[in-house]
């Protein structure tokens, strides 16, 4: 089993140097990555690709080895190729047909052929020729070069014919660290963590920042929702995880500052404090996932104010985009599920929020706050390898149990939304169920019978895994997992 991996075309279009450089780290990553899963291949750099063969004891593998190419980022598609000798034109005529004939019964077709080495035809007289023997020989549709319902890609060099047995769409972006690093301020909410992987995506080494606001049960949120977005996008290196008890912070401004200036001022104080983190790993840039307009402090004239708050460089990922766009780069990435069940903290809820803060008052306003309090949570931060989150999320949720059979009197709660319950009902005819939404089942769950046993369910198994470790902690240690 091969696969040519393609580069993304911003790297193709680049100088040699640059380019080479590129592909250089992006070679360096797929070893890396395949290593750490265990995986036997054999990795070959090309100008313009990458060459990726597959060692016969990981031969089994392949929905795990296509998973793990798609999600690195530089790589724009990767092809699983067949390899094979051939003898003259009527050979690779019939090798072609053996390989395509099942998919063409019916279909329109193309050829597109690239050739290498000295041979005694033409890349388009080849194409010709394979394309009239397999219009003659096969129950095609005939040819459509235009608009073909499928492409029969191959590649002749020398000897060697090399088959396009599918095209498969990957991550695309550019390799890591192709950029600088940045430190981004994740919340465990749908924007930060649709940011952060934009940032990954583009190549910069992305750590994660941290302010705690509500508490154990939303720091291991945030924890599991970061490792999941390292371990799924990049793997290849190693990261921080930063977490900051800003609850002093938020007392303090609710304490001191005038209600509708309280917003700017806590998006101020948390710039201070990731300058600080970002300081100690010698970063210069802070991403947040803000967008234009979405609440009263994403104003311009408030992003304006906000950012004056500190000298690094600030990115919004998320500027132009709206909530929708960003929910559904949620789902695609999958953070939708972690997102749901941890709505964004505001630490602070101004009852008239300004829209056009004035610089003066707002410093004014600060003028009222202990800033010592930024050094002390600053320095008391915890600062972790994120691989030590992965090991810390499996102590935390070993405890919970997951069921594929239920007890014949088991109380089931589907904590799904109604929207998800009216599109795909849980139907369990003998058994008792009952619909609980997951921001309900904090405030429902203690006026259930505690002399039962309850399973939590969910689509994915994430919310429902996320809900039992909460419930847990709150001392409901008969709650489990139901996944069918």
């Amino acid at each position: 089993m091969q696969f040519i991996i393609k580069l993304h075309p911003e790297i193709i279009m680049k100088s040699r140097r640059v380019r080479k450089r590129f592909t250089f780290l992006l070679e360096g990553n797929v070893r890396r990555i395949f290593e750490l899963n265990q995986l036997s291949v054999e990795v070959v750099s090309f100008w313009d690709k990458l060459g990726l063969k597959v060692n016969p004891q990981s031969l089994d593998k392949q929905n795990d080895i296509i998973d793990l190419l798609q999600r690195i980022p530089g790589i724009d598609q990767i092809l699983l190729v067949q390899e094979s000798k051939f003898t003259d034109l009527q050979d690779i005529r019939e090798q072609v047909k053996q390989i395509w004939q099942p998919l063409l019964l019916g279909k329109s077709f193309a050829v597109r052929v690239k050739r290498r080495g000295e041979h005694p035809f033409s890349s388009m007289e080849l194409e010709r020729n394979v394309g009239g023997y397999l219009k003659q020989n096969c129950e095609t549709n005939g040819v459509n070069l235009n608009a073909p319902d499928l492409i029969i890609e191959f590649e002749v060099n020398d000897d060697t014919l090399t088959q396009n047995h599918r095209r498969i769409k990957c991550l695309g972006g550019m390799p890591l660290p192709t950029q600088e690093e940045v430190v981004s301020l994740v919340s465990g909410g749908y924007d930060s963590g649709v940011a952060t992987y934009q940032m990954i995506r583009r190549g910069a080494r992305t750590h994660f920042c941290f302010f705690n606001m509500g508490g154990r049960e939303h720091e291991i949120g945030v924890k599991q929702v970061s490792y999941y977005l390292w371990k799924r996008y990049s793997e290849s290196h190693r990261v921080k995880f930063v977490a900051v008890d800003f609850a002093p912070v938020v007392a303090d401004i609710l304490e001191n500052v005038n209600n509708s200036q309280m917003g700017v001022v806590l998006k101020r104080m948390m710039l201070r404090a990731a300058s600080k983190v970002a300081d100690k790993l010698a970063i210069n840039a802070l991403v947040t996932g803000e967008s234009l307009g979405q609440v009263s402090s994403q104003t311009l004239t408030n992003l304006s104010v906000i950012d004056k708050a500190t000298d690094k460089l600030i990115l919004r990922p998320l500027i132009c985009m709206d909530k929708m766009e960003i929910i559904n780069q949620a789902k695609q990435i999958g953070t939708e599920d972690f997102a749901k069940i941890m709505p964004e903290y505001c630490g602070v809820i101004s009852r008239k929020p300004t829209v056009k803060a004035q610089l003066e008052k707002i410093e004014f306003e600060e003028s009222k706050l202990d800033f010592s309090i930024i050094e002390r949570v600053v320095d008391e931060a915890r600062m972790r390898d994120i691989r030590s989150i992965g090991q810390e999320a499996e102590q935390e949720t070993k405890y919970v149990t997951n069921v594929e059979v239920l007890p014949a009197d088991s109380v089931v709660l589907d904590i799904r939304s109604a929207e998800e319950q009216e599109q795909a009902p849980l139907l369990l005819p003998e058994l008792t169920v009952k619909h609980i939404p997951f921001f309900k089942l904090a405030l429902e769950f203690p006026l259930l019978p505690q002399d039962k046993a309850y399973f939590l369910y969910c689509d994915r198994g994430v919310m429902s895994q996320l809900q039992a470790l909460l419930l847990h902690e709150h001392g409901y240690t008969q709650v489990q997992v139901y996944r069918p």
